[in-house]
């Protein structure tokens, strides 16, 4: 190539057109021919220049964005399931169903569907690129479970982030001299309040603790309610922090994993530090080391009695396995569609089997270890106050808002200690609704493509109604919605998700053609240990607690408060709008498509990138082979 300077003017440039490929979606590189003219002598000079390089996927369209790191996505996996149920669920199921012994059931489970279920939705989005719904191209009449999935992530989305708004409420009650949950003589106490010196029966139902009156007369204003039919207006305390929570959520999500992705770095190890800290703090007081003990103690007969009574009610020792089943459907976060959107932002060739293992295993691990800085500070309670452990152990939301603050103000430095406990609260919260919200946006945008452009816009949208809607859970009467919604939108709802989203994986799509995506993607095809579990063990396992779910089926109540039938009708109605989609939308594939009725099925469950060989008379499905391989 000629190296010497020539004028500007007697240069010129010409682009020669593109060569025809048969590929026309993607990039295209473009052949520069420089033509220079210098005493009427012309030299040209050919150069190829390629575009940046995108990955493209295996059906050779432009790929999706991807996560700026590895790490990123691991950090919002692990942020999105080890969530509050991490502290204030498991380790007081543990303490009440046989103490270690609860990890037989518990690790079972875990092994037989947990892990299976938590490899097989990350490989789904990883090789599908799609969000929830998307993902079902592999077999359109199942699209309905996707949105099955978008419904539920909604619904919890309405008052999960209820539970952070009063994390935060906390947080800024600490940053004072006296906790405000100490003693009785404030504003919104009621003649029953008694601190625990002056309360000589702890289970005393006419008695209230300062703390416990706090939570619900102080923050919840409950008492100024009669029922679900007396909401009153949204609290302009709770309304506020409310506000700041959906605030954090849009710029966290509002450009995607490009943002999500660094956000999960604060919010996914700030747990991990604030629970060490605890917990060497923890150990350390009078009683704990009783506390821990009790969370230890291995009583195998809890798991050898299983039986069910002639009337058909499930027996004490039966809760035991049943209650580790559904701890284990719910803590690793399948069904929510968010680790199908999470890892559709993956690279094709991401590891997404070493990626399940890791993950579904500190998940595991966080709820263990948080059952030590739990435990060491119930001890510590139940040292103090001279009562049995059973009478300060309980879970849900009143560990976290009444028992641990009353814990902390026992402490010297009670403001720190509480300032610390209320930003660990908040950090597993929102990378756990961030996570939700994901599942919503990525789903919904991957179906209605032209939503791409506006995603700042439908973010802000989709942020917006849910802000509107969990203002009915900030009223005086807004914990009696929360209950309601808590009880009714993830529930059967999911299990009954996960065991669509199995079936159509397993059988119709076809559990070797699943295994050959993951092999296409890692390199390495599942172990055969896989296959069974997707096929047969997994499914089995969904159908039994589906069945159970309905089978011991409570109504909802907080504490003596029982709910009117309507409410029950309303709960019902909201579980059964997600579950729904499924047949509905599969009513909706099946007329829309054309030809016979036949016709029209086997168009339904092939993918959508086979249906050239249906139009062959080609259809795998309607073969034994595909039924029985594995």
């Amino acid at each position: 190539m000629l190296t010497e300077r020539v004028p500007v003017g007697l240069m010129s440039s010409v682009v020669a057109p593109e060569k025809p490929t048969s590929n026309t979606m993607g990039p295209k590189e473009v052949e520069l021919i420089l033509v220079k003219e210098q005493n009427g002598v012309q030299f040209t000079s050919t150069t190829l220049v390629a575009p940046a390089p995108t990955e493209t996927n295996v059906s050779g369209e432009e790929e999706r964005e991807t996560w700026g790191k590895k790490i990123d996505f691991l950090l919002s996996v692990i942020g999105f399931a080890v969530d509050l149920a991490n502290v204030w669920r498991f380790p007081y199921l543990c303490y009440k169903n046989g103490g270690g012994a609860f990890l037989v059931p518990y690790l079972f489970f875990m092994v037989i569907a947990g892990m299976p279920l938590f490899y097989m939705e990350l490989a789904l989005g990883q090789y599908n690129r799609e969000g929830a719904a998307g993902v079902w191209k592999i077999c359109p009449i199942f699209k309905g479970v996707g949105f099955t999935v978008i419904l539920i992530s909604l619904y919890v989305g309405f008052y999960y982030n209820v539970i952070i708004s009063w994390a935060l409420f906390y947080l800024f009650s600490s940053f004072t001299g006296q906790l405000p949950w100490v003693y009785c003589n404030n504003t919104w106490n009621s003649p029953n309040c008694s601190d625990w010196a002056d309360n000589s029966s702890v289970s005393d139902i006419y008695k209230a603790t300062p703390a416990q009156e706090y939570f619900e007369r102080g923050v919840l204003h409950i008492q100024d309610s009669k029922g679900i039919d007396d909401l009153g207006r949204p609290r302009w305390q709770l309304t506020s922090c409310l506000a700041v929570v959906i605030v954090l959520l849009y710029f966290s999500l509002w450009k995607g994993v490009k943002t999500s992705g660094k956000v999960v770095w604060i919010t996914a190890t700030m747990p991990y530090v604030v629970l060490t800290v605890l917990l060497l703090r923890g150990v350390t007081l009078p009683g704990a080391i009783d506390g821990i003990k009790a969370y230890l103690s291995v009583d195998f007969l809890r798991l050898c009695d299983a039986k069910v009574s002639i009337k058909g009610r499930v027996g004490d020792t039966n809760k035991v396995w049943i209650e580790a089943a559904t701890q284990i459907c719910f803590s690793l976060g399948v069904g929510f569609g968010v680790l199908i959107a999470f890892s559709s932002y993956n690279k094709f060739s991401n590891n997404c089997y070493r990626d399940a293992i890791i993950t579904s295993s500190i998940n595991s691990l966080t709820s263990f270890f948080s059952g030590f800085v739990v435990f060491s500070f119930l001890g510590y309670m139940s040292h103090k106050h001279n009562v049995a452990l059973d009478k300060v152990a309980r879970d849900g939301a009143g560990l976290v808002f009444v028992i641990y603050p009353e814990a902390i103000a026992t402490l010297p430095g009670s403001s720190v200690w509480a300032v610390i406990f209320f930003i660990m609260l908040l950090t597993l919260g929102i990378d756990s609704a961030m996570g939700g919200m994901e599942s919503v946006i990525t789903g919904l945008i991957d179906e209605f493509k032209f939503l791409h452009k506006h995603r700042e816009l439908f973010t802000l949208f989709i942020v917006v109604a849910t802000f509107l809607i969990s203002l009915f859970c900030v009223t005086n009467g807004g914990m009696y919605v929360f209950t309601l919604l808590d009880h009714f939108a993830a529930g059967t709802s999911i299990l009954f998700g996960v065991l669509i989203e199995a079936i159509g994986i397993a059988w119709f799509y076809g559990v070797d053609r699943f295994s050959d995506d993951i092999e296409e993607m890692i390199g390495q095809r599942p172990g055969m240990y896989w296959r069974l579990c997707w096929k047969f063990v997994s499914p089995c396992f969904l159908l039994f607690m589906v069945v159970v779910s309905f089978a011991t089926f409570n109504p909802p109540n907080y504490g003596s408060y029982t709910f009117p039938p309507w409410a029950n009708m309303v709960g019902w109605c909201l579980a059964i709008s997600s579950m729904t989609m499924v047949p509905l939308y599969a009513i909706y594939k099946l007329c829309t498509l054309p030809g016979k009725f036949c016709d029209r099925l086997a168009y339904a469950i092939t993918p959508e990138t086979e249906h050239h060989l249906v139009d062959n008379g080609e259809v795998r499905q309607f073969t034994l082979h595909h039924w029985l391989v594995v």
